[in-house]
């Protein structure tokens, strides 16, 4: 199938681009390099740079490139900073992924996975969530993402699109052959934040609050492999051979790591000590929050293979080892 990976040179959308490949598939990447990296889309593989909502040029990739069906993993991701420029995260995540789906119908491609996220349910009320929890985002990143989602149903009664929305919890993780990993400017995610921190990359890793409810008193969150994000990606294809079929997944392990057992496992994969600073609770950080993946697991035969937090933590490292400074672009 030709496939269309908006986004394929970030994090996620560059691994989902290899699982292509490894799964016979015939991957084209857009992407604008805001936060992508050339260098992260495979030799051989074609790569458009341009915008997602850009009309003129996304419609002649559709029809050049004979695209079937559109991955789309190009959101803006960073919660502080939807609070704080609410504009920026509806004009990207919202009204161009809108242009995108505009021009998609436009052009005869009705096939469409979307990378949704965890933040749509807020802070759920019962864990672990399942995906009929009420959805209620405490923050403009988890609101817009819910506003795609509940586009994406009204184009699917009106026009036949079919889609699959995936709801992830923490990402994490690299290769298994070290040759693309997490390169963020700036880095938010924790394992690579604790990684910096045991190589002296940065000062230390803060601990914020130290006195929730869970066994050691750290927040408790689901880290699932990116590889394993990717493998459920394709493993929904024939689900949307249905016009206007609509299916909604969540996307962890369901085992949940706290803040401290996250930096036991770098110190014990790295062989280093994390120097660490313990400071007050952030506002409107949960206790725990962490996914019942069943559904994915029973609809769609989609395995875990990166079980343990440990393992996922180095392929990491070792992504880390052979490229201290993330990717040369």
């Amino acid at each position: 199938m030709n496939v269309l990976v908006v986004g394929g040179a970030g994090y996620i959308g560059s691994h989902c681009v290899r699982q292509l490949v490894a799964a016979g598939h015939r991957p084209v990447v857009l992407d604008n390099l805001v936060f992508g990296h050339r260098s992260a889309v495979g030799e051989g593989i074609p790569f458009y740079n341009c915008d997602l909502g850009d009309p003129e040029a996304v419609a002649p990739i559709l029809r050049d490139e004979k695209i079937e069906l559109v991955m789309h993993f190009a959101a803006f991701a960073f919660v502080g900073e939807s609070v704080t420029e609410p504009r920026k995260y509806y004009e990207n995540n919202f009204v161009a992924t809108l242009r995108l789906l505009e021009t998609m119908l436009d052009n005869g491609v009705k096939k469409f996975v979307f990378s949704s996220t965890c933040a749509t349910y807020g802070e759920p009320e019962t864990l672990p969530i399942v995906e009929t929890l009420p959805q209620a985002p405490i923050n403009p990143y988890g609101q817009t993402k819910l506003d795609v989602e509940n586009c994406l149903k009204a184009f699917a009664h009106a026009y036949g699109l079919s889609f699959a929305a995936f709801r992830y919890f923490n990402a994490a993780g690299a290769a298994e052959d070290g040759t693309i990993g997490e390169d963020h400017q700036p880095e938010t995610h924790l394992i690579p934040l604790v990684i910096d921190a045991a190589t002296g990359r940065r000062e230390n890793i803060k601990i914020f609050g130290t006195d929730y409810d869970t066994p050691d008193g750290t927040c408790l969150r689901d880290y699932v492999h990116v590889d394993d994000l990717s493998r459920a990606h394709i493993a929904v294809f024939e689900k949307l051979e249905t016009p206007g079929a609509g299916h909604f997944y969540n996307l962890g392990t369901g085992r949940p790591n706290s803040v401290r057992e996250i930096i036991d496992a770098v110190e014990a994969v790295t062989g280093l000590k994390v120097p660490v600073v313990e400071d007050e609770r952030r506002a409107g950080d949960p206790p725990a929050l962490y996914a019942d993946s069943s559904k994915a697991q029973n609809e769609l035969g989609w395995e875990i293979k990166f079980t343990e937090v440990k393992d996922i933590i180095e392929t990491a490292w070792r992504w880390h080892q052979a490229n201290p400074e993330g990717f040369a672009d």
